[in-house]
């Protein structure tokens, strides 16, 4: 009797075993192994403006920028694309500005008096001209998209995430791209949004993923950085010289007077062949405790990383003013500003740059020599 029991439940046991084997390997022909994602395609009866109105709880801050910015009617009556950013990606942003202007002893900022200038081009970033649908983007290298106002490049490309442990089997995302001005990849800020698809009756939303930090990895450079002093050498006038060249010559597109032309998207090229220098010597004597270094479009390895600020009265004579070693800038067209305790007035000024990141090649989109405080 008990033997018989036991084989009954074994029987049991393996039927059951087949009978999950037998879903399964139908659920898996059914759809290939693949996850269809559920289609997120929805028609709203009004406006984008309004979307994000019905919305409370999740676009409020979004809502407030756009309000204070003056882009209501933009998302009224134009044909717009929205990558809605919802609360807590401002409140991320918000968050490591305040903690930084703590340390500081600085007061906190918020939405309704940070720089207007900044807020204005950042809050741009996620508003694009056009009806730009999940299949406009499903070129094979994505598609470049212009921001309203300004026209600021941004791109956008479709993917499938992996589910199911198997690559691109999940559903469709869109990766959304601040390019930063470079034709290089490397150098873009991503973000990413499911493929929403909202359509209202000017436009189609889609939504960023709630980890991202509003401005992309601007936020807080943007509201933290302190404008130099004024350019004494647009100031006071003088000659610039180096004494290397690029190889195409002075005349060529990355020659040396590409790092005094004021555009950070131009540049100078050249070899470093041990050290480079770059030198102004001004009509008059005058007191600078302050430069600056504005790093090129791509190749973060031709960066300089290590130099000497130096002044002379002679040319010839030098005394070191800052030294520096092992430095590095975090992304391209970046403005970094150097402080040193100069108190005399100087008729030459001089960096000498001796080690660059990982090159032999050495590159700089600007350099300024500025004035004391």
């Amino acid at each position: 009797m008990i033997t018989d029991m036991k084989n009954s439940i074994k029987y049991k046991g393996a039927l059951a075993i087949l009978s999950l084997l037998t879903l399964i390997n139908s659920a898996c022909k059914k759809n290939g192994g693949f996850y269809d994602a559920p289609d997120q395609n929805v028609t709203y009866a009004g406006n984008t403006y309004d979307y994000l109105k019905s919305k409370p709880g999740v676009f409020d801050s979004l809502i407030v920028a756009i309000d204070r910015m003056g882009l209501k009617k933009t998302l009224t009556d134009s044909n717009v694309t929205l990558f809605a950013v919802s609360n807590p990606s401002f409140q991320l942003a918000l968050r490591n500005l305040n903690t930084l202007r703590k340390l500081s002893d600085k007061d906190p900022l918020f939405l309704a008096n940070i720089d207007a200038v900044q807020l204005d081009t950042m809050t741009s970033y996620y508003i694009i001209r056009g009806k730009k649908t999940t299949d406009s983007l499903k070129l094979q290298d994505g598609l470049d998209l212009k921001s309203v106002r300004i026209g600021y490049p941004m791109h956008a490309s479709v993917t499938k995430i992996s589910a199911s442990g198997q690559v691109g089997a999940g559903p469709e995302i869109i990766n959304f791209d601040n390019t930063k001005k470079s034709k290089f990849v490397r150098n873009w800020a991503t973000s990413t949004t499911s493929s929403n698809n909202i359509r209202t009756k000017n436009g189609i939303v889609h939504v960023i993923s709630a980890d991202h930090v509003f401005g992309f990895n601007e936020f807080v450079t943007r509201l933290t950085f302190v404008p130099p002093p004024p350019n004494l050498y647009l100031e006071i006038g003088g000659i610039f010289s180096s004494n290397r060249e690029n190889g195409g010559g002075i005349t060529s597109g990355e020659n040396s007077r590409k790092v005094i032309d004021g555009d950070d998207h131009t540049k100078f090229l050249a070899d470093l062949q041990g050290e480079l220098w770059m030198r102004f010597e001004l009509k008059t004597p005058a007191v600078s405790s302050v430069y600056t270094l504005t790093s090129a479009n791509d190749a973060n390895e031709r960066d300089p990383k290590a130099w000497t600020y130096e002044g002379s009265m002679d040319g010839s004579n030098w005394v070191e003013l800052d030294r520096r070693s092992n430095f590095f800038f975090e992304e391209r067209y970046q403005q970094k500003v150097f402080r040193c305790t100069n108190t005399v007035a100087y008729k030459f000024y001089r960096i000498v740059i001796t080690e660059l990141r990982n090159s032999g090649t050495f590159q700089l989109a600007e350099f300024t020599i500025n004035k004391t405080k």
